[in-house]
């Protein structure tokens, strides 16, 4: 044990580290379940969707629970009320709002927050996430039907009842580390529990995505955080002598380690949840869990739990290849983005081509379709490239006679990037004259539903700009065929021509599927209206949504109403903070969603290069709730200079009555130009940008009765900042909203830049919008009334919903039924809106 005077900060330090084991366990475990619950529940963006939603909401409960521990015992501490009496310094503004006296250590004596309860939320996060895995692979089945897909109303509470208890106990840990800190630190020791938690998360990323997942599998994955948390675990215990809780954590290792050594708990799940069906292979990707399993002869490939390659399966293989190379029976290069390991590259070769190219975004599929089925890559002229199928087509200066897509529906924005315009004009520009292109979209029998009626007029009024000519073909999946040149629906005629034996693309089946009744009902489904489909509004997996929600009965009208309302309610008691905080969480989730897609649009989905946007996104909330904690710093400073005076430092919290109106102006001006549609958004970005500048000049020159301009310490001559936490926190929100308004702009500037160059804006846009949101939260603590623990509750509460709204509605609907314009101007309508009604007027000292 150290001496009296290094004791406390060794305690800090032990907390801050404890804080970021935590973040590095939670963004592991975040994505280990993530991919887990798409296994599980089909796949697509709603199911991403809502498993991301659950998390953050369930832990923004977690926060919200924390109070009550934190405040166990606490004098003055009642986190039931959002208005408690707190204790007041001796001399005014000497501390911030929840600090305890400088000097005063942590420690646990049955007043302050009981750090027994961080240790035990430490043990309990390291051993709930294997249990979480398992009980996703072995109740999936026990509880829906085996086989049969789950609707929205079993993946809403299945991704509640298996995200519940890791998300409630690690967002509990974060208010009671916050609770911890703020005892001798005040707010700002909340803004460095900010900050640990993001620089965790930034290194579990980073950590699971291009370190571990290619080695391990999601249980040996999960162990790396386990035992971390468990290692620090035991530090605070024998730092702060709780002997108990040191053996459990002994205890609880020990028996982990021997759980790892003696059982491969992987094997034996993937066998449950494979059941009847004899695994053959299992292995990660950055990309996703891949399993293949062999059923009497027949290897499907699982990624994510979903069938992307089945063997034997020729009704697909030959539909895919013989509609397209039928219309140019003697193509020379043909360019085929995934599938080829299932068979059809091989297929293609039997029309004599001198070169098949075929990409794959997964080395892992290549990799194991070349070790379990040979043959279907063995021959010299099936050249394989294992990268993104967009961005292959990008930046390849070949030419094709034919270009076949076959990847699955465009279920996720993923998928969706290989049926927008930008794509089709790309494959146009890479095909020889007269070269046929060729994908298949849904699956018609002999009714084309409303829903199906319109994917199909979505693809068909995309490809029309790029193409002459557009067919479709009624097959198993209604196969589209477009060109500059003839293309012809006599495809038995050809095949036999050229004498090519096939087994099911024969003339009986062709006559069934081209019948004229089968052929009306195609081009009845095309004149359905329909909205195009582009990378900034990608229309056709909002239809694509549409058309597998049709397969449920799906009654969400008085769930959706009372969520709604209780949203309502929420936001109504709530003080004016913690609703910008609400509205910078959502702002988060929305933008990172709109540079996500942008990047994929702009670069294709490298995949590294993605991994790399979210890092510096998460550098970016670390790197602004570090400055925003160096700035409370300089303001603790000028308070302390007014201790013990009658009159507030200058501006304290409070916004002169002048700037509040330039405020209000500014709002006006945003409303109207939303309410006149996206024509204005350079007159109202011009507008916005004029008044945030005379925004700022004011709040530095003008004080309105009220010292204005920065103040200087006469004994140590350093200047300190005259701008108070609360105004900074509102800036904040102005310029997330102008960030906003900024991008619908921006994105489609950036395809006339070099790669280098682009890439290198979209980063820094994504590092502005994290510094922004995360400089937002260490600043709205120290403005922010009340105990610790309350405000770290209420703030994390707040940004955690704002966060899961986003995610759940943004990239499930928003941006789908809208586009990335309207969602960019709806953030920034809500982000000045939260600050707007935040403004208070200024009263006299």
């Amino acid at each position: 044990m150290t001496g009296p005077a290094s004791a406390p900060d060794r305690s800090r330090r032990l907390i801050l580290l404890a804080v970021g084991g935590l973040g590095v366990s939670a963004v592991m475990t975040q994505l280990v379940l993530m991919r887990e619950l798409l296994a599980a529940f089909s796949g697509n963006e709603l199911v991403f969707g809502i498993s991301l939603g659950s998390w953050l909401l369930l832990t923004g409960a977690g926060a919200w629970l924390g109070r009550w521990i934190s405040c166990r015992g606490a004098a003055g501490c009642a986190p039931d009320a959002d208005h408690a009496p707190r204790a007041q310094p001796a001399a005014p503004l000497q501390r911030m709002p929840g600090a305890a006296t400088p000097t005063s250590p942590i420690r646990d004596d049955g007043v302050a927050v009981p750090i027994g309860f961080l240790i035990a939320g430490l043990i309990a996060v390291a051993a709930i996430p294997l249990a979480q895995v398992v009980a996703v692979r072995v109740l999936r089945d026990v509880v829906f039907i085996r086989g049969a897909a789950v609707g929205v109303g079993g993946t809403v509470l299945g991704c509640l009842a298996l995200l519940l208890p890791f998300c409630l106990v690690s967002g509990a840990l974060l208010t009671l580390a916050c609770a911890l800190l703020a005892r001798r630190e005040g707010a700002p020791g909340i803004g460095r529990v900010y900050v640990a938690d993001s620089v965790g998360s930034i290194g579990g990323g980073i950590l699971f995505s291009f370190v571990l997942v290619p080695w391990f599998d999601h249980f040996a994955l999960l162990c790396f955080p386990a035992f971390l948390s468990l290692l620090l675990a035991a530090g605070l215990a024998g730092h702060f002598h709780k002997r108990l809780l040191l053996a459990s954590t002994l205890i609880v290792a020990a028996g982990l380690a021997l759980h790892t050594m003696l059982i491969d708990a992987d094997d034996v799940t993937t066998a449950v949840q494979h059941w009847g069906r004899p695994t053959v292979f299992r292995g990660n990707s950055p990309y996703g869990r891949l399993v293949i399993t062999d059923d009497s002869g027949q290897l499907t490939f699982f990624e994510n739990g979903v069938p992307v390659i089945t063997t034997h399966n020729l009704d697909r293989i030959e539909e895919t290849v013989h509609y397209a190379m039928s219309q140019r029976p003697d193509a020379r290069r043909v360019l085929l983005i995934s599938g080829g390991v299932a068979g059809t590259a091989r297929e293609i070769l039997r029309y004599g081509v001198g070169e098949v190219t075929y990409v794959e975004i997964d080395p892992l599929i290549i990799a194991a379709g070349r070790r379990f089925l040979p043959e279907y890559l063995a021959d010299p002229r099936i050249k394989t490239v294992a990268t993104d199928g967009r961005r292959f087509v990008q930046q390849t200066a070949g030419r094709f006679d034919v270009v076949i897509v076959d990847v699955a529906d465009p279920s996720t924005a993923q998928l969706n990037r290989f049926y927008t315009a930008g794509f089709f004009a790309e494959v146009r520009r890479i095909l020889n004259p007269g070269g046929v292109f060729a994908f298949g979209l849904g699956h018609y029998e002999n009714y084309v539903s409303p829903e199906l009626a319109r994917l199909l007029s979505s693809a068909r009024r995309t490809l029309q700009p790029s193409f002459a000519r557009v067919r479709m073909i009624p097959g198993g999946r209604v196969f589209f065929l477009a060109s500059d040149g003839p293309l012809s629906l006599d495809i038995a005629a050809r095949l036999e021509q050229r004498r090519l034996a096939t087994k099911l693309v024969r003339r009986p089946y062709l006559e069934a599927m081209l019948a004229p009744d089968r052929l009306a009902d195609l081009d009845r489904a095309v004149a359905q209206p329909a909205d195009p489909n582009t990378d900034l509004n990608p229309a056709l997996y909002y239809y694509q949504l549409r058309h597998w929600l049709s397969q449920f009965t799906v009654r969400a009208g008085l769930p959706v109403g009372a969520l709604l309302v209780l949203l309502g309610i929420y936001l109504l008691r709530q003080r004016a903070l913690p609703r910008v905080i609400f509205a910078s969480g959502f702002a988060a989730s929305a933008l990172e969603v709109v540079l996500l897609l942008g990047f994929q649009a702009l670069y294709g989905s490298l995949y590294r290069q993605v991994g790399l946007v979210v890092t510096v996104f998460m550098a970016g909330l670390a790197a602004g709730a570090w400055m925003a904690g160096r700035r409370l710093d300089g303001w603790n400073a000028l308070a302390a200079t007014h201790a013990g005076s009658a009159a507030p430092p200058p501006l304290a919290g409070r916004m002169p009555p002048s700037v509040a109106a330039d405020v209000r102006r500014l709002a006006r001006a945003a409303t109207a130009g939303l309410a006149e549609g996206r024509r204005p958004i350079l007159s109202l970005v011009t507008s916005a940008a004029t008044r945030l500048f005379g925004f700022r000049v004011a709040l530095l020159h003008r004080g309105d009765g009220a010292q204005a301009g920065p103040r200087r310490d006469a004994a140590s001559g350093r200047r300190h900042p005259a701008m108070p936490p609360y105004t900074i926190v509102l800036l904040l929100s102005l310029a997330l909203a102008g960030l906003a308004v900024l991008l619908p702009c921006l994105l489609p500037a950036l395809g006339r830049l070099d790669a280098i160059a682009g890439q290198g804006v979209v980063l820094l846009l994504t590092f502005l919008l994290a510094a922004l949101v995360g400089g937002q939260f260490p600043l709205a603590a120290a403005a922010e009334p009340g105990e610790a623990a309350v405000t770290a509750s209420r703030l994390y509460t707040a940004d955690f919903l704002g966060a899961a709204l986003g995610a759940l509605l943004v990239s499930t609907l928003l941006v789908p039924l809208l586009g990335v314009a309207a969602v960019c101007l709806c953030t920034a309508a809500l982000n000045l809106a939260a600050a707007a009604i935040a403004w208070r007027p200024a009263t006299p000292s």
